[in-house]
């Protein structure tokens, strides 16, 4: 794919392309392949970012000359060939050995010690999107240079995963150009590389830990146990939704010790309770296990019914209860309202005079919320039970939410002495933790938007970088179509030279025929007898001027026909066995016989016929020459 959008075509068709590919709204058509693709050949776009994706399917759209994706749908059931362009085009596959040095070089001296002294005996990692298999390859010198060759081929096991299958063909093969390893060291390229031709060779010993595959890491499983986790620029082509079901995957496929590893343009801030950062700045996160979510603050233990004021310490302990933060009211076992605090005075309308008043008479105990059920499955279970963002309103005033807890209150000896019901006032908490999601939502949309921005901007710089080896590659191949023109050129200089030469002998050789003809026509012309050449079919060949005097035939009418099919006036079947026989070689090399015939004049005469066999290379027949001699009377 190109960084530019392709327009479909001139005017206004190609303005209505641009904004087609600009809009946020889907294109129902473009969709509709996306669903295609998937059915048909298990290829999943649809949580790629739409913006990137439209412009290279537009740009192959455009190379075959296809304006609307509907046209393009119907194309590719048509032509199944297309499907291979197609995914190349959409697969960017540019990568390249230890690319970001700096981050290469953080792993090396930093986390990789630390981590082969976490690993067990097997050392297992994942190169998922590993393109045409530099970064594999690049796992492998890493830790072949750590742990020395012969450790390494016993205990690592690297994973190489794609879903271009051309691209994976091209990393099994092992085999880089010069310029495709130009991120590795002289010292790196001698050790691990065997030169074929212009061409450098993995080593086959290192090679066989080097396992590649195909996996789509939005539809198959991940590959599990994984010490190191490389996913590089690979994430930035998804949409948000496919990132966080991708991300899951990655965290479910790592080792609590492990490490992941990605591209500069991905940041997982907005997945903290995922991973958590080892260095932010290249781009090194570990693996986090989620915890147990927090729970509710729980209220303080359950006020038993007020007792008879009896001394100061008791009158203490009934005015604090009564004073507590929360509304709270108490029952007595049978239900009767026994105990109401000032706080449940001021906002649940029921003050002391309904002390003594059956629960259920009571307007609290349907208002704000049904408590009579509460109230027997807490007695029945005894066990609490809790009703949330329980909403209160008033006239003229804000809504008010609760969380309100029913617990039953028991004697020492476990059988029911009442009940206590207590309205937390969470309104506050409500709106502050509202605000605060709202803000982590705003925070999330503008990092998501900064992400997104930036993974735009990083696969803008992919493009471009896929562009210029394109177009680098197309020079060389324009440079090697020119020296082939050249050479051609040259060839086709010599063909002409020879045609030249040709041409000249051909016509000096022209010439001579030309003068032999002439010099035979003059021969024959001479003749005062009649003159024809058959040759073994007995079909014309030469006709002489006295010939056509004699028989009224012109030369054009005979030649090529069957000398005894000649409406002329001589008896040519008596001819017939002399002509056999001269042609095919019997008896002597001359026979002669006289006849009468009918001139073109309708005048009788006598001839004398002679047929001679001639033959055109020594030793072959070639046919038969017949003299007709008129004799004189």
């Amino acid at each position: 794919m190109r960084a530019e959008d392709v327009a479909t075509g001139p005017g206004d068709a190609g303005e209505e392309a641009a904004r087609g590919a600009r809009s946020d709204v889907p294109d129902p058509d473009f969709e509709a392949m996306l669903l295609f693709l998937r059915e048909r050949r298990g290829f999943d776009f649809t949580g790629y970012k739409r913006p990137s994706l439209v412009r290279r399917v537009r740009r192959r759209m455009a190379e075959v000359g296809i304006a609307s994706f509907g046209e393009y749908r119907d194309h590719l059931e048509v032509h199944p060939d297309e499907f291979t362009p197609l995914f190349n085009t959409i697969l960017i596959n540019v990568t390249g050995f230890f690319r970001d040095q700096a981050a290469w070089d953080h792993l090396r001296d930093r986390l990789l010690p630390e981590l082969l002294a976490s690993c067990g005996p097997d050392i297992r990692v994942w190169s998922a999107g590993c393109a045409s298999g530099q970064e594999a390859y690049s796992l492998a010198v890493l830790l072949a240079d750590a742990l020395g060759a012969e450790e390494f081929r016993q205990r690592v096991k690297i994973y190489a995963t794609d879903v271009d299958e051309e691209a994976l063909a091209h990393a099994r093969l092992a085999v880089y150009g010069e310029r495709e390893t130009t991120g590795l060291s002289p010292e790196q390229l001698r050790t691990y590389f065997t030169p074929e031709g212009t061409r450098y060779a993995f080593r086959k010993d290192l090679r066989r830990a080097v396992i590649f595959g195909r996996n789509d890491l939005v539809q198959d499983a991940p590959i599990s146990h994984i010490d190191l986790l490389l996913c590089r620029n690979t994430l930035m082509y998804f949409t948000a939704e496919t990132q966080s079901r991708i991300l899951g995957r990655l965290h479910y496929a790592l080792e609590p010790h492990g490490v992941l590893f990605l591209g500069k343009a991905e940041m997982l801030l907005s997945h903290n309770q995922l991973f958590e950062p080892v260095d932010l700045t290249r781009r090194f996160f570990r693996r986090r296990d989620p915890g147990p979510s927090p729970g509710r603050r729980s209220p303080g233990p359950p006020l038993r019914p007020p007792l008879p004021v009896e001394d100061d310490l008791e009158l203490l302990r009934q005015e604090a209860l009564l004073a507590g933060s929360a509304a709270q009211v108490a029952l007595d076992a049978s239900g009767v309202l026994a105990v109401v605090n000032h706080r449940a005075e001021r906002e649940l309308g029921v003050d002391r005079r309904d002390v003594g008043r059956p629960f259920q008479d009571l307007e609290i105990s349907y208002r704000p919320v049904e408590l009579r059920g509460a109230i027997a499955e807490a007695t029945q279970s005894r066990a609490p039970r809790w009703l949330r963002d329980v909403e209160r309103r008033r006239p003229g005033q804000e809504p008010v939410l609760y969380d309100v807890q029913v617990l039953p209150v028991l004697r020492d000896d476990g059988t029911p002495l009442g009940t206590t019901i207590v309205f937390d006032d969470v309104t506050r908490y409500r709106t502050l933790q509202e605000e605060l999601e709202y803000a982590n939502r705003q925070l999330e949309t503008a990092y998501e938007e900064l992400q997104s921005a930036n993974e735009e901007l990083e696969t803008t710089n992919e493009e471009l970088q896929s562009t210029v080896e394109e177009l680098e590659t197309t020079n060389e191949e324009l440079q090697s179509t020119n020296e082939e023109l050249e050479t051609m050129n040259e060839e086709l200089q010599s063909m002409n030279d020879e045609l030249h030469s040709t041409n000249e002998e051909l016509r000096v050789s022209t010439s001579e025929v030309g003068a032999v003809n002439q010099f035979m026509n003059g021969v024959l012309s001479s003749f005062r007898a009649g003159v024809a050449v058959v040759d073994p079919d007995l079909r014309v060949l030469v006709w002489n001027a006295a010939a056509e005097d004699l028989w009224g035939l012109r030369r054009d009418e005979v030649t090529g026909r069957h000398l005894l099919n000649l409406d002329i006036g001589l008896p040519v079947s008596a001819l017939h066995p002399l002509l056999r026989r001269q042609v095919a070689g019997d008896g002597e090399r001359h026979d002669t016989v006289e006849l009468d015939a009918v001139n073109r004049r309708g005048r009788s005469i006598r001839l004398r016929v002679t047929v001679t066999a001639f033959a055109q290379v020594a030793g072959v027949g070639g046919g038969a020459v017949v003299l007709m001699d008129p004799i004189d009377r």
